[in-house]
């Protein structure tokens, strides 16, 4: 009876194609991404929490962002790395660990979206109502709208997949690199119907919230740059606000890629490669975007290691 109950729990997940004379290249490629991520976003982290004059909102809420990036990475790119020289035919996962996958996936896309609405306030209130960014944006704030952008994200996941887990299985193939909300209903032969008109739901309210909310935002702060003449705050407003900007613009094109992609099944292998890249791309490039765009903290890094190399030449 174990073994029975073992061999209906095992998949066979697809896994990434990729040929043998390619296998090699694509490994190293995703090994050094992978390491690039989490040095760099833990690094960020790090450097921001050590330095007291970087514990602002702002540093505060890139942690949560680079904390983001690296579950999200860590989630897909390790299983990917270490099924890559593994053959088509012997790439197995667990029922439970696919649900457990596709349920941190989603719960890191969807966290995405609402860490950057809240960096969109917080960028809104410093701008548009400096003299008051200081009482609104404290501590204790910060800390409440973090915990709230994962609680939400983890609430509308967690029914999301849930109402995919409680299905029948009557297949045992995932057709996909790594297991999604789509990939556990589709093992089904049950209706899903419910599952269609929630996830829909779930993608207007995410998609629509995020942006709805970013849109007003910058078009608050563009009639408050035009309309004031004061230099300084312009160019202030157009360094923070195009950084985060550009991070939004990246994740948000990796995502509806995705969902466009889902449109054509005849392009399935394109969309296969651009659900890894959303899980690849922005969290290699808003630790760029933070770390090099952003004066204080691009300061604070060149500081570090100019420190370290005069120490090393002293010694």
């Amino acid at each position: 009876m174990e073994n029975s109950t073992s061999v209906t729990d095992l998949l066979q997940l697809e896994g990434l194609k990729v040929t043998s004379s390619s296998s090699v290249p694509v490994f190293v490629l995703l090994l050094l991404t992978y390491i690039f991520i989490m040095v760099s976003n833990l690094g960020l982290v790090v450097l921001i929490s050590m330095d007291r004059s970087l514990q602002q909102p702002m540093y505060l809420l890139f942690c949560n962002m680079s904390v983001n990036d690296v579950f999200g990475a860590t989630v897909i790119v390790p299983h990917l790395i270490s099924d890559i020289f593994v053959p088509s035919a012997e790439r197995h996962i667990y029922y439970i660990d696919c649900v457990i996958q596709a349920f941190c996936a989603h719960v890191h896309a969807s966290t995405c979206h609402t860490v950057l609405i809240i960096m969109a306030f917080d960028r809104y209130v410093a701008i548009c109502n400096p003299l008051r960014y200081a009482t609104i944006m404290t501590s204790r704030m910060v800390a409440a709208l973090s915990v709230a952008a994962w609680v939400v994200s983890l609430f509308l996941v967690g029914i999301l997949v849930g109402l995919s887990a409680r299905l029948s299985r009557c297949r045992w193939t995932i057709f996909n690199p790594f297991c999604d909300n789509a990939s556990v209903f589709k093992l089904s032969c049950e209706s899903v119907l419910i599952n269609n008109i929630y996830g829909l739901g779930y993608t207007v309210l995410l998609l629509g919230s995020s942006i709805g909310s970013v849109t007003l935002t910058y078009l608050r702060i563009a009639i408050v740059c035009l309309s004031s003449k004061n230099a300084s705050l312009n160019s202030k407003a157009l360094q923070t606000c195009a950084t985060h900007l550009a991070a939004y613009i990246i994740m948000f094109t990796s995502g509806i890629i995705i969902i466009l992609l889902h449109r054509f099944p005849q392009l399935s292998d394109h969309r296969k490669l651009a659900s890894i890249l959303f899980h690849v791309v922005p969290p290699a490039m808003n630790v760029v975007i933070y770390g090099l765009q952003i004066k204080s903290v691009r300061q604070k890094i060149f500081m570090l290691f100019t420190r370290k190399t005069l120490t090393l030449t002293e010694k």
